[in-house]
Formats: structure tokens, sequence, C-alpha cells
């Protein structure tokens, strides 16, 4: 089991990783929404912003004044670290249950063509 240090690691990389996609693509598919990422393993949610300029950065403390998060992840630790290194597919993750994304049917087809 990845610890909560790791998780943090692996946000970040993410988020890193999401800087790489081109302008054009973020400006085409991207809409603003909050994201929630519980670690099932580890009970604890970080929480972020997807929007134009980037992902993240992700908090271990909910924004104040917001409501539940637009977009929810819920994912397994070692699953975490290991689909950010890109051992694990995202959409065999999905099909097999070990990641659950709870986000309207419309974000769901934008975020796909981002990861």
């Amino acid at each position: 089991m990845a610890t909560v240090d790791e998780c943090r690691v692996a946000l970040r990389k993410l988020g890193e990783q999401f800087d790489e996609v081109d302008q054009a693509s973020r400006s085409k598919h991207v809409v603003e929404r909050s994201i929630s990422c519980h670690i099932r393993d580890l009970d604890v949610t970080f929480y972020g912003r997807i929007h134009h300029g980037g992902l993240g950065p992700f908090d271990d403390s909910p924004p104040a004044g917001g409501g539940p998060a637009e977009v929810k992840l819920t994912i397994g630790s070692d699953d975490l670290v290991s689909l950010v290194n890109g051992e694990l597919d995202m959409g065999r993750a999905v099909f097999s249950g070990r990641v659950k994304i709870d986000a309207s049917f419309g974000d769901l087809l934008r975020l796909r063509k981002l990861l």
C-alpha cells in the first residue's frame, strides 16, 4: 500500500503530465471542474480543479464554500501510483472496477480525450 505522501507526489506528477497536453487540446476539451480523488485504502480525499491552465494543485481539505466535487475519482493508493507511472491503463482500470469515476457523461467524454 502506498503512503499518503506517495499519493500526493503521484497527484503532483499527474498535474505535470496534464501540463504536457497541448494548449489546443486543453482549450477544446477542458471545462473548469472541481475534482476529488478519494484513496479508498487510506481513507483520505484530495481536492483540486481542472481548468484551461492545468490540473490541481491537490489539497487535503475541501475548498471553502464549495459543494461536492463535480468529478469524483475513487482509487486505491497503489493503483493511483501505477496509473500515474504508466503501469496501469485507465480504461482497463475503470472497466475492472479498480478506478471509479463519478461525473457527467459529457465530462467523462472530455476527460477521456485528455487521459
